[in-house]
């Protein structure tokens, strides 16, 4: 099936069904999230919590698009995401989802609230570094800019959270009568219907945001796996429309031609002539065929990696900043970048299915260590109404925020920053429970440099192996 050797399709197998794997492990592993506050609060009980948390995860997939995929992907050097060596993808598809798996568990077994972005982002970061050791590797070991994004929104977004469920907090004492809100709830009793109301809609855009980001994670897994075994058949999105293409080809190669080579580096010439020869040659292509599906399939990889080196040496181009082009001319060059990577940046329907049941299905398991530790351990106090509100509307704002802008960020690390927050808020830092604060920092500071070295190691090891 698909040209592939028996061997090679038992592996494509595999690395799919552990793809689906890793996003099961990230639900249940993030399920606490989203339904401790409703737990804690007897909202809700914990199976129907977890079932909605669940269903809201699957929609939420389906909803965020694959901006926060691509970004995942684009953290690999281009000279990795074009490589047709198959089992050199093998070597890599594997060390991601094993240091990933492995790492999750472990965190996930000692109840700790880990991150699965900070996970999967290390583990990319270790096989783009080891990548860079290989003999004959001249490429930079990751795309720092790419990388910088990433790591400043994994950064910014605990601290945000933090701070402002403190300042919302404050806020809601100011305006709102009913003292309740801010004790202890009565365990025998349901909470007034107003409140419960609110914490349902906040546990339901914690759970539908986690989905929109957390899952977009697994289908840019799913998509290395498929592009770096089946090139022939995944490369390209053949759904899109070639002619549609050719006048962007056009406007880079114009656009280009019009800049003076003698303001740019040496570095910055090769490229510009690069480009230019890309392009004159992608001109032709586009005019050739009517549309991508027609494409013959040992050419699809060959236009993929046309398009990614086209697009790596533009956005040097661009932010080496010594085109002579004006603000009006470089968003316009940018503009025919986004155009044409819509033909290598794309998730077909069933990929985006299968990690939005596995990560569904995943939030209805295993939930309860996690639970414990956000709804009991982090504040010495009983989780109250307003704490469980405030951290939830701050983390699903900040969530859908960071999807819209394409970016990952821990949901993770921004609920339980949240309601860190919440307990300072009301009687400040001796609140919080020192061990388990110290150990939550510590699995935060842990995560990216074990899973680098995970995938790193066993990127290594593969490779010289397989």
């Amino acid at each position: 099936m698909f040209d592939l050797e028996t061997s090679l399709f038992i592996l494509l197998i595999f690395c799919l069904v552990a793809a689906c794997g890793f996003e099961f492990v990230n639900g249940f592993h993030d399920t606490a999230n989203a339904v401790a506050t409703v737990i804690y609060t007897n909202t809700l009980t914990p199976w129907k919590a977890v079932i909605w948390s669940g269903i809201c995860n699957f929609l939420g997939v389906f909803a965020g698009g694959i901006s926060v995929a691509m970004s995942i992907v684009n953290l690999l050097p281009v000279e990795i995401l074009i490589d047709q060596n198959i089992w050199h993808s093998l070597a890599m598809v594997l060390s991601l989802l094993f240091s990933a798996i492995v790492w999750n568990l472990g965190t996930w077994y000692f109840g700790l609230p880990a991150s699965s972005s900070h996970t999967l982002i290390g583990a990319i970061l270790g096989v783009g570094i080891m990548y860079s050791t290989l003999p004959g590797s001249t490429s930079a070991a990751v795309n720092w800019h790419k990388a910088g994004e990433v790591g400043l929104s994994l950064l910014i977004s605990p601290l945000f959270g933090f701070t402002m469920t403190i300042l919302l907090m404050f806020v809601l004492r100011r305006i709102i009568k009913d003292r309740s809100i801010f004790r202890s709830p009565d365990l025998s009793k349901s909470p007034p219907n107003w409140i419960r109301s609110v914490l349902i809609l906040t546990c339901t855009g914690v759970s539908f945001f986690h989905g929109s980001n957390d899952g977009q994670k697994g289908v840019g897994l799913m998509m290395l796996i498929l592009i770096g075994i089946l090139p022939t058949y995944y490369a390209i999105d053949i759904t899109q429309k070639a002619a549609l293409y050719h006048p962007d080809i056009q406007g880079i190669h114009t656009l280009l031609n019009r800049t003076d080579p003698t303001l740019l580096s040496a570095n910055e010439r090769n490229a510009r002539s690069s480009v230019l020869e890309i392009c004159a040659h992608l001109g032709v292509v586009f005019q050739q065929y009517n549309t991508l599906e027609n494409f013959p399939k040992e050419k699809r990889f060959d236009l993929r990696k046309d398009i990614l080196l086209v697009s790596k040496q533009v956005t040097m181009l661009i932010e080496g900043k010594n085109l002579n082009l004006n603000l009006k001319q470089i968003d316009e060059l940018k503009s025919h970048i986004k155009k044409i990577r819509l033909i290598t940046d794309y998730s077909p329907t069933w990929v985006i299915f299968l990690i939005s049941l596995s990560l569904g299905l995943g939030t209805m398991i295993g939930w309860k260590r996690i639970v414990v530790t956000i709804g009991e351990k982090i504040g010495k106090q009983h989780l109250t109404y307003a704490q469980g509100a405030t951290a939830e509307i701050i983390a699903s704002s900040t969530i859908g925020f960071s999807t819209f802008l394409g970016l990952p960020v821990s949901t993770t690390h921004v609920l339980s920053s949240g309601i860190a927050g919440s307990m300072v808020a009301k009687r400040g830092i001796k609140n919080l429970q020192p061990a388990t604060i110290r150990n939550i920092a510590l699995a935060w500071l842990l995560t990216m440099p074990v899973s680098m070295t995970l995938s790193g190691a066993m990127f290594y090891f593969l490779r010289m192996v397989l």
